[in-house]
């Protein structure tokens, strides 16, 4: 027969953790905190684990965490996942390499897309990832993927505007033009 599952810590009752039990908002932490409560009480050890949904091992894991960190050793731990990438300087630098723009002697681009960042990534900080998550890096950096409308280097915006006010084709379109939708 196995020794007697013991429980050290003795500022909760059994009623209290029951009561503890309902404010939880992780399901997990509430059939623990019920399964000790059962404890309390007297359950068998097996009892009160199968009727928290449990092996007698698990709950003994349990009983050894309520008894270091108490009612907060019960709740469900995230793990730490994967290792980022790059660095917080590294991302950093990222983000001013993009709002700064390419240059074009240098990148042999006009302007950045995903596949060039990445490429530039991969030179940069020997980091190979996919070009779906440097999507999502330029979303976290609070950048967008969207590009403005490219422009010709040497255009005359007078020219422009003297041509619209001027042309027969541009006046005409604009008269037949629908009102402009309001939101």
């Amino acid at each position: 027969m196995s020794a007697a599952l013991g429980i050290t810590r003795t500022e909760y009752t059994s009623t209290e953790l029951r009561a503890l039990s309902g404010k939880c908002t992780d399901g997990a932490q509430v059939r623990r905190l019920l399964a000790l409560a059962l404890v309390l009480d007297g359950s068998p050890r097996s009892e009160a684990a199968a009727l928290n949904g449990m092996d007698r091992q698990t709950l003994r894991d349990w009983v050894h965490r309520y008894n270091a960190d108490g009612v907060e050793g019960l709740k469900s731990r995230q793990p730490p996942g994967r290792v980022p990438a790059l660095t917080e300087q590294q991302m950093a630098e990222l983000r001013e390499l993009v709002v700064t723009g390419p240059d074009r002697a240098k990148h042999d681009v006009v302007r950045w897309r995903c596949v060039a960042i990445r490429a530039e990534v991969a030179r940069r900080f020997s980091v190979d990832v996919h070009v779906h998550t440097i999507g999502q890096w330029l979303n976290r950096l609070g950048l967008t993927r969207l590009q403005p409308r490219p422009f010709h280097p040497k255009k005359d915006a007078e020219a422009e505007a003297t041509f619209k006010k001027t042309s027969r084709a541009w006046l005409k379109r604009r008269s037949s033009a629908p009102p402009p939708r309001r939101r």
